[in-house]
């Protein structure tokens, strides 16, 4: 099929103005914020702006075998939405509206190019939320869906997957098919809903997202608190989270971390140079209750319990420098990649190993040559490891050893970015293969001729 004759099929089926051919294409179209963004150029990139559009352009694509993948914000760290040679972009940004809101079973439904702030924002007048906070507010429903998005607010609110209760989707022959639905409970057949989070593309595209929505709280408290040591951290954490004071988020940063944040943020946070001096990490703990007086003996029974761990000293922050500090964590990425930052690493592991995993980060970095620093939901042990060596082949052994030892701790490679392009390499290498051989064949009943988002995750085919 030349260029012509492509041309003509995708404006037939989504309009003129919501086709872009090769070379005339939007640079913004064609990556994620990987830091390793291939160079590849897509034939084209279309924007539908229906299911039944979706659906046409998947039958489209079936027929003549051209590779079709699928883009929200393109927020995403792992080269989950780099395009293929010889592929189509499935730009979802005109597909960016609340279907529906049921303010009586707290449930929205949603497509997939809707940004969390811009849900959020909607939901604010009715004093509900979408609790699941990745960090970059400008990312996409649809985006999370595919990763199975966690962030900050994971330890007490969970990830995606948990809010996420239902979805419409378009398989690869143009098929519509809807799972789960807005309900509390669901024991009928396969949970297809959990199959299709995290899966990243491949399986089949998401047109549709039903959701449950929370309760917003009218009253939070930041908490700032240094510590001489991480270990005093990872060993007070699981007594905050098990107290009944219920964290929404339990956030540690190392020294080099924290001094990168407050410096891009140019941020004064106003811990005395004596404790400073004798820090090598800071708790961030943010409580989140209905009532001024509840927040009030939250603050006090928590100060107590960091008192008793060794805590250098209590920070409540007011509120300016509370807002800014959360939101430099949730820039932090941005800082990194500014310093030069070679990868991002996302490991998790039971909240009871993250010292034994930044231990172990700690000693291949001396033993590779590299420079490793972090920050982290230490709550339920998903550490972000910034690394900083430009020799690939290094970086890649470094990168391999500290995967496989987050293995053998119980952990995974990715918590909460995905696989994509980027650790694709480590993870088929590490995993049980009976595993990825039962995951292989549970894509080809779904796309049997591997056309949807191929050449990352499971397709270890080398790419054209």
């Amino acid at each position: 099929m030349d260029d012509d004759e492509l041309g003509a099929a995708l404006r037939e089926i989504v309009g003129p103005s919501a086709v872009a051919l090769a070379p005339d294409l939007n640079p913004d179209d064609l990556h994620d914020e990987s830091l390793h963004p291939p160079t590849t150029t897509p034939r084209a990139v279309v924007r539908p702006g229906s299911t039944a559009e979706v659906s046409a352009l998947c039958h489209w694509a079936s027929a003549h075998a051209v590779p079709l993948t699928a883009r929200g914000s393109g927020t995403g760290l792992s080269g989950g939405a780099s395009p293929v040679r010889g592929g189509v972009v499935v730009s979802f940004s005109r597909m960016n509206q609340l279907l529906r809101l049921d303010l009586d079973d707290h449930v929205a439904v949603v497509q997939p190019g809707i940004t969390l702030r811009e849900l959020n924002d909607i939901l604010r007048p009715h004093a509900l939320r979408y609790p699941v906070h990745p960090g970059e507010l400008s990312g996409s429903l649809g985006g999370n869906v595919n990763t199975n998005a966690g962030g900050m607010r994971a330890v007490r609110h969970g990830v995606t997957r948990h809010h996420v209760i239902g979805l419409e989707v378009v398989l690869i022959d143009g098929t519509v098919v809807r799972t789960g639905g807005p309900v509390v409970k669901l024991s009928s057949g396969y949970d297809l809903t959990q199959l299709l989070i995290g899966s990243e593309g491949t399986l089949a595209l998401v047109t549709e997202v039903t959701l449950r929505l929370s309760p917003a709280f009218a009253h939070s408290a930041t908490v700032l608190v240094p510590f001489a040591t991480l270990e005093e951290i990872t060993r007070v954490v699981p007594s905050i989270v098990t107290s009944g004071l219920e964290p929404s988020m339990t956030e540690y940063i190392d020294l080099v971390t924290m001094r990168a944040m407050t410096d891009a943020a140019s941020l004064e946070l106003g811990v005395s140079p004596d404790v400073a001096g004798a820090t090598t990490a800071y708790l961030v703990v943010v409580l989140e209750t209905r009532t001024g007086a509840q927040l009030e003996r939250d603050l006090e029974d928590l100060a107590q319990m960091l008192e008793d761990a060794g805590a250098l000293d209590t920070y409540v922050l007011a509120g300016g420098v509370a807002q800014r500090l959360i939101e430099a964590r949730e820039r932090m990425f941005w800082a990194a990649k500014a310093a030069g930052a070679d990868d991002i690493v996302d490991v998790v592991v039971p909240r009871s190993k993250v010292v034994d995993l930044l231990s172990a980060a700690t000693r291949l970095a001396h033993e590779h040559g590299a420079i490793v620093t972090g920050c982290g939901h230490v709550g339920d042990g998903n550490v972000h490891l910034s690394v900083f060596l430009d020799d690939d082949e290094r970086r890649d052994a470094l990168l391999h050893d500290l995967f496989a030892y987050g293995l053998t701790l119980g952990g995974a490679i990715s918590g909460e970015h995905g696989i994509g392009r980027d650790k694709q390499a480590p993870f088929l290498a590490l995993s049980d293969p009976a595993l990825i051989d039962l995951q292989r064949r549970i894509k080809a009943v779904f796309d049997p001729a591997a056309l949807l988002n191929p050449y990352r995750l499971l397709d270890n085919r080398p790419a054209p």
